[in-house]
């Protein structure tokens, strides 16, 4: 024999009380209160309800909040209502979710009002300048957790996936992995912005980036003058975490202006030849040229040059100077925050100069 439920009028809504749900509904609206006609988003209601009950007290970490349904029940709100509030404060680390069994206080820093993964190739100067002007410019109420994928995919993907829902957003560095967009646009889209290197799969992103086809032909260009004074332009481009656009831009330049060139993928064991000059993206490779043309006393700048990308201090002094094409990384840093600070959802293309010093 069947037990029939009583069925008993709770704010206006019918209720079994089978359902055992008002004793808790009652204990929890002391914590989350929605009030009509106040022209703020229930869902933002919510929010500031639960920041609230964190801050007197009322909320500790691992206490459970109420369930979406309860929340729904009382205050006839929509399911994507509450959804909505309960997601952005799991975005911004202040609640988290268990699979079944609900949505427990993580952290009581309500302050932190965003939550930004930031995702770089590998750590270096430049990154670091990015990462420090970046931080001067977003604010103390930001917290920014920092990872690195060594232009590995597999770590690109599991770092993704598992960062995706615990942000506010997400600043991605793709270098030139392949099928990296496809990874990055299972994240939220209006969540996500792009820095450094984008590419046509990318479009539809918010970006700051280095054009590198249009830097170093148009670089190049400027200093033209210089280089028709050498016989051939060597490229040392080993292919791994340099941007195709750079060897691009260079093979454009010399056909365009009929410069003898050529394109190495390493420098050990080679001999350089009075009348060279060697553009070169990787540090390391220039420690290695320099060392070279040490052995071979040959005089850089004289008897051969040298561009060097990306600047740093030490190239305004080492060898009396070394010229340098290179975008301005702290700059790109600012823009970034600002972007995300106004909400301004472009692609920024970041400037980029040459800087002629004795080596050429």
């Amino acid at each position: 024999m069947k037990t029939k439920s009583k069925i008993i009028i709770y704010n206006n809504i019918p209720v079994p009380t089978s359902f055992c749900i008002l004793p808790k509904i009652h204990s929890f609206m002391k914590i989350i209160s929605i009030q009509n006609n106040l022209g703020v988003p229930k869902y933002k209601q919510i929010i500031r309800t639960v920041e609230r009950g964190i801050e007197v007290g009322k909320l500790k970490k691992g206490d459970k909040l109420p369930s979406i349904n309860k929340v729904c029940l009382e205050f006839l709100l929509s399911r994507d209502t509450v959804l909505q509030a309960y997601e952005e404060l799991k975005k911004r680390g202040i609640i988290y979710a268990i699979l079944g069994k609900g949505y427990y206080v993580k952290s009581t820093e309500v302050r932190i009002k965003q939550r930004i993964f930031l995702l770089f190739d590998e750590l270096n100067i430049f990154k670091e300048d990015i990462y420090n002007s970046f931080l001067e410019t977003i604010g103390s109420d930001v917290e920014v957790d920092i990872f690195f994928h060594h232009f590995n995919i597999q770590v690109f993907q599991k770092l993704i996936n598992d960062s995706n829902g615990n942000y506010t957003k997400y600043i991605i560095m793709p270098t030139n992995l392949v099928d990296a967009a496809a990874v990055i646009k299972t994240l939220p889209v209006k969540d996500v912005y792009i820095l450094d290197q984008t590419n046509p799969d990318l479009k539809d992103f918010p970006a700051v980036y280095q054009n590198f086809v249009k830097d170093i032909y148009d670089r190049l260009q400027e200093g033209k003058s210089r280089l028709y004074k050498y016989e051939k332009l060597i490229m040392i481009f080993p292919g791994f975490r340099e941007p195709l656009g750079m060897r691009i831009g260079f093979e454009n330049f010399c056909k365009d202006f009929a410069f003898d060139y050529e394109i190495i993928t390493e420098f050990k064991n080679r001999t350089i030849n009075k009348g060279e000059v060697y553009i070169i993206p990787s540090d390391r490779d220039l420690v290695r040229v320099i060392e070279k043309s040490k052995l071979q006393h040959l005089n850089l700048g004289s008897d051969f040059g040298v561009i060097s990308y990306n600047e740093t201090p030490l190239k305004k002094v080492v060898e009396n100077g070394i010229t340098t094409i290179s975008t301005n990384f702290e700059a790109m840093g600012k823009i970034l925050a600002q972007m995300i600070l106004t909400g301004t959802k472009e692609q920024t293309e970041n400037k980029c100069t040459l800087i002629i010093r004795n080596s050429l």
